[in-house]
C-alpha cells in the first residue's frame, strides 16, 4: 500500500533530479539520489524516477554508480522497455578503464531477471572471463551461472563451459572457486563438475591460498575423485593433515569427512583422524553460537557411534549449562548417558539428577529417563535417585518416575523385586495417561509382588467415566486380566464391572472390541486365557546387553558434515561424492501415487503367493459359510481382517486369500477348504499363514477370532443387517 502523499514526493524528486541547478552540485545530487533509495526501502513507489535515474548513472562517483544500479535492479521488472536503456548504459561501463566500474556493472546487468537478458550480457560476460583485473573474473565467472539460470532448458555452451574450466588454474583463488560453484550449477544436470586427477591434484595444492569458507567447499568437491593407488592416497592426506587442526570448524569437518572418505580401506588411519579431530570437535560444543554448538554435538554423537569412549575424559564438557536451550541440553544428556563408566558414574548422576528439578517439565523427564538408562547398568545407585524423586510428589516427575521403572523392569528383570517394593510404597499416583499406562503395566504384570496392587486397580476401574485415555483404558482391561490370572479373589468383582461397562456403555470401538475379546477368552477357560495374555516369563538372572556396539564407521560417513545428523537420522540429501553414474534409477522422495487397475495379473499373484513360505497351518473346527462373497467380506471385517480375493462359490477347492495388519506387523493368510494335504480336513477350513516376521501375540489372536467367532453366525449377522 503506498504511503499517503506519494505522488507529491515523487513529483518534488523529480523536480529535483531534472533541475539544472541540483546536478551541477554534485552533493547535494548524491543527497537526491540517496532520498530516492531511502524511499525505495521504505516501500514508496518510485519507478516514475526511472529515467532520471538511468541518466544519474553517468558519474565517476562510484556509491552513485552503486546507488543507481540498485534502483535499476529493483524496478527492471517492471518497467521493461526503459530497461533496454539501462543495459545500454551498463554495457558502456563494463567497457570503462576503472575494474571496479567494469565489474560493478556486469554483476548489476546479470542480476536483471528479464526475458531475452542472454543475448544482452553473453558478449559482456565472456569479455569479462578474459579480463585482467581478478575482481571483474570473479564476477563474471558467477555471471555464466546467472545466464544459465535465466534459460536452464536450453543447450549448454560448450565454449563458457571449457573457459570456466581453464579458469580453475586462474591465479586468484576466490576465481577458482567461483568457476567450481559455477560449473556445478551449469553441469547439475549431468552430475556437476567433474575432479580428475590434475584438477584435483591443483585444488589441493591451492588450500593454503583459500579463505575458510572456500577451504570448507573445495574439500567437498574432492570427495568426488578417488586416488588410484595408495602411494597418491597417503600423499593426499599427507598434504590435509594440517586442516584437520584448523581453528575454523567447519574446516576441520570438512577435512575429516574427506579423511573418512578417502582412507575408508584403512581403518587405523580413520581411527587416527577421529582422535586428531576430537579437539576441534570439543571446541565446537563449546562454541559462543547456539547453532554452532548444536551441529558440534550432533556430530560428536556420530562419531561415538564408532568411537564411544573418544570423549569419555571429557565428560565434564557436556555438563548443562543453566542459560542453554533445552534442546542442546536434550544432546548433551543423551552424550552423558554414553559416557558413564565406573569411574565417573557417581558424578554424572549427580549432575543429571539436578537437572531433575528443572523449571522445564520436558527436560526434568528427559534427565529421569537419562537416569533409567544409566539403571540398566547400575541398578542400585540409580533406583536410590529414583525412589528419591518420587518423594517430591510433582505430577510430572511422578509420571516419568513411573515410566523409568516399567522401562527398567523390562530391560533388567532382577531389579523387578526393588521396582516393585517402590511402587507398592508410592502414595501419588501419576496423572497424565503415559505415567498410568506405566503404572497399570506395572499393576498387571508383576501385581504378585505389589500388595496394594488390587486396591490401586479398583481406584481407576471407579473412575473409568471419568477417563478420556482410550490408550489408558485398553491397558486398564489388560491389566485387570493379568490381575484376575494371579489374584482371583480379590479382582473377580472389579473385572466383571470393568468388562460390563466396556461392553455395554464405552463408545469407543477399539476399547469395546478389546473387551469382548477378553469377555470371549475367558470363557473359553483360565487356561487357555493364561495361554494368550501373559506371555514367557524373563529369566532374573539375565539381563540386556549395556553398551553402544560400536559399529563401523563406513556406516555414518557418508552422512557426516551434512544435515542428517542434526536431524538425528542417517538421511540425507545426495552426498558429493556420488557420482551421476551412481545415482539411483528412482527418485526417493517420489510421492506415492494410485494407478489404474490391477498391478498384478490373476497367475501373477498366485505364483508370488505360492512362493512364499508357509509359516504355520491349522485346521478350523467349521466348514466354509454358504455366503455371498460380499457377506463374507463383511463379516470377516468385522473381526479386523481384510480379503485380497475369492474363488467362485462352486469351485473346489475353494480359496480365499486374507489379510490383517497392525502398527508393525503384516500376517498373510489362505483359507483353503477341501485340502488334501490335511487329513480330516475335507469340510473344515484350513488356514495357512505366509508371512514373516510375525508377532506371535497377534499370531495368537488372529487364529483366536478364528476359533471364537463362528464364521457363519457372523454372515448370518451381515445378512440381516
Amino acid at each position: 500500500m503506498p504511503y499517503l502523499g506519494s505522488e507529491e514526493v515523487v513529483k518534488e524528486l523529480r523536480r529535483a533530479l531534472s533541475n539544472p541547478n541540483v546536478q551541477a552540485d554534485r552533493l547535494r545530487y548524491k543527497n537526491y539520489i540517496t532520498k530516492v533509495i531511502r524511499y525505495m526501502t521504505q516501500g514508496l513507489d518510485v519507478s516514475a524516477l526511472f529515467m532520471d535515474m538511468v541518466k544519474a548513472s553517468a558519474t565517476v562517483d562510484i556509491v552513485q554508480k552503486k546507488l543507481v544500479y540498485l534502483y535499476m535492479c529493483t524496478y527492471a521488472s517492471d518497467k521493461p522497455d526503459l530497461a533496454l536503456l539501462a543495459i545500454n548504459t551498463l554495457r558502456k561501463d563494463c567497457a570503462d578503464p576503472n575494474p571496479m566500474v567494469r565489474g560493478l556493472a556486469l554483476r548489476n546487468m546479470c542480476n536483471f531477471r528479464m526475458p531475452g537478458m542472454t543475448e544482452y550480457i553473453e558478449q559482456p560476460i565472456v569479455a569479462g572471463l578474459r579480463d585482467k583485473a581478478s575482481y571483474v573474473r570473479r564476477v563474471a565467472v558467477l555471471g555464466c551461472a546467472k545466464m544459465h539460470s535465466l534459460q536452464p532448458n536450453t543447450e549448454i555452451d560448450g565454449t563458457i563451459v571449457n573457459e570456466l574450466y581453464a579458469l580453475l588454474r586462474d591465479p586468484d583463488p576466490v576465481v577458482v572457486v567461483n568457476c567450481l560453484r559455477a560449473l556445478e550449477e551449469i553441469l547439475k544436470d549431468e552430475g556437476g563438475v567433474v575432479i580428475n586427477k590434475p584438477i584435483a591434484h591443483h585444488l589441493l595444492n591451492r588450500m593454503k591460498d583459500l579463505d575458510s569458507w572456500a577451504q570448507s567447499e573445495v574439500l567437498t568437491f574432492l570427495l568426488r575423485y578417488r586416488p588410484r593407488s595408495d602411494d597418491e592416497l597417503f600423499d593426499i592426506l599427507s598434504l590435509l593433515d594440517a586442516f584437520l587442526l584448523s581453528s575454523h570448524a567447519h574446516v576441520a569437518v570438512a577435512t575429516l569427512r574427506l579423511f573418512l572418505h578417502l582412507a575408508s580401506a584403512h581403518p587405523t588411519v580413520q581411527a587416527d583422524a577421529l582422535l586428531r579431530t576430537s579437539a576441534p570437535l570439543l571446541a565446537t560444543c563449546g562454541a559462543a553460537s547456539r547453532e554452532l554448538r548444536f551441529a558440534g554435538l550432533c556430530h560428536v554423537q556420530q562419531v561415538m557411534r564408532s568411537q564411544p569412549g573418544l570423549f569419555g575424559t571429557h565428560y565434564k564438557r557436556f555438563f548443562c549449562g543453566y542459560s542453554e536451550p533445552s534442546y542442546i541440553k536434550f544432546r548433551k544428556m543423551e552424550i552423558l548417558v554414553e559416557l558413564v563408566n565406573d569411574e565417573n558414574v557417581a558424578l554424572v548422576l549427580e549432575e543429571l539428577r539436578s537437572y531433575c528439578t528443572d523449571v522445564s517439565p520436558e527436560l526434568a523427564q528427559a534427565a529421569i529417563a537419562a537416569i533409567g538408562r544409566i539403571a540398566r547398568t547400575y541398578s542400585e545407585k540409580c533406583l536410590d535417585i529414583l525412589t528419591g524423586l518420587l518423594g517430591l510428589k510433582q505430577d510430572h516427575i511422578t509420571s516419568a518416575v513411573i515410566q523409568t521403572f516399567r522401562d527398567l523392569v523390562w530391560f533388567c528383570p532382577q531389579s523387578t523385586a526393588a521396582v516393585c517394593q517402590t511402587v507398592g510404597a508410592c502414595v501419588d499416583s501419576p496423572q497424565d495417561s503415559e505415567g498410568k499406562q506405566a503404572l497399570l503395566w506395572l499393576l498387571g504384570e508383576h501385581g504378585d509382588q505389589i500388595s496394594s496392587a488390587p486396591y490401586v486397580m479398583e481406584g481407576y476401574i471407579d473412575g473409568l467415566k471419568t477417563e478420556l485415555s482410550s490408550a489408558v483404558k485398553m491397558e486398564l482391561l489388560t491389566a485387570a486380566v493379568k490381575m484376575f490370572l494371579c489374584r482371583p479373589a480379590e479382582t473377580q468383582d472389579m473385572l466383571g464391572r470393568l468388562l460390563h461397562y466396556c461392553i455395554e456403555e464405552e463408545s469407543d470401538v477399539c476399547v469395546r472390541d478389546r473387551a469382548l475379546l477378553y469377555y470371549r477368552l475367558l470363557q473359553r477357560g483360565v487356561e487357555e486365557t493364561r495361554k494368550v495374555v501373559t506371555g514367557p516369563k524373563s529369566d532374573p538372572s539375565m539381563s540386556v546387553l549395556t553398551g553402544r556396539q560400536e559399529e563401523p564407521i563406513s556406516e555414518w560417513d557418508s552422512t557426516f558434515n551434512t544435515l542428517g545428523p542434526l536431524a538425528g537420522c542417517d538421511l540425507c540429501p545426495q552426498t558429493a561424492a556420488t557420482s551421476a553414474a551412481d545415482q539411483p534409477s528412482y527418485d526417493a522422495e517420489e510421492e506415492i501415487s494410485l494407478s489404474l487397475g490391477p498391478p498384478l495379473s490373476h497367475e501373477t499373484f498366485e505364483k508370488m503367493w505360492l512362493d512364499l513360505e508357509t509359516l504355520h497351518r491349522q485346521t478350523l473346527g467349521f466348514p466354509r459359510p454358504r455366503a455371498a462373497p460380499d457377506t463374507l467380506q463383511a463379516a470377516l471385517q468385522l473381526v479386523k481382517i481384510q480379503t485380497l480375493a475369492f474363488t467362485p462359490g462352486d469351485t473346489v477347492p475353494w480359496k480365499a486369500y486374507i489379510y490383517t495388519r497392525s502398527t508393525e506387523t503384516l500376517i498373510l493368510a489362505e483359507l483353503l477348504q477341501g485340502d488334501q494335504q490335511a487329513p480330516g480336513s475335507d469340510e473344515s477350513l484350513v488356514v495357512s499363514v505366509k508371512q514373516q516376521p510375525v508377532n506371535h501375540m497377534l499370531l495368537n489372536l488372529f487364529f483366536f477370532f478364528f476359533a471364537l467367532y463362528d464364521i457363519s453366525l457372523l454372515t448370518s449377522t451381515c445378512m440381516l443387517q
